[in-house]
């Protein structure tokens, strides 16, 4: 019986990132100005979209969970590629709705250069339409 009405996680992923992207259409086209935000970084800065973009390309990198096995796989590949990203003058900025103290724990054990924001009230992420409202996996809603 459990059997049955097992679904995989990666089936589970899967239907969650369809049902995401289909809700959460975005407004922003190529080429249109990004929104500004200000969130703090791990060592409690604030830091200003507006106050990056004056000085390099700026690459905005959303991630619903720190530990989690996709976004430490994806910032970790981020990571290990930080050279293509110099070469291109960007600064990689990763964004989460975790709390900032979390993400230093997150960004001390995985050896991340670069720094990550908290959106802990979830503005900017909402701002981008990049909010999970819920995250089905596990029956979270946040």
């Amino acid at each position: 019986m459990l059997k049955e009405s097992f679904t995989p996680y990666s089936e589970k992923l899967r239907e969650s990132t369809q049902r995401r992207k289909a809700l959460n259409k975005t407004n922003l086209e190529i080429g249109d100005n990004a929104p500004d935000f200000t969130l703090y970084n791990t060592n409690h800065e604030e830091i200003s979209l507006n106050d990056l973009i004056n000085k390099s390309n700026v690459v905005l990198l959303f991630f619903p969970l720190a530990f989690s096995d996709v976004c430490t796989n994806e910032l970790c590949s981020i990571r290990d590629n930080m050279n293509k990203y110099s070469k291109l003058n960007a600064t990689v900025i990763g964004i989460s709705v975790d709390s900032m103290f979390a993400l230093k724990k997150f960004q001390e054990d995985k050896q991340l250069q670069f720094d990550l924001l908290s959106d802990f009230n979830k503005d900017t992420a909402r701002k981008y339409h990049v909010l999970y409202e819920d995250f089905p996996l596990f029956n979270m809603k946040g």
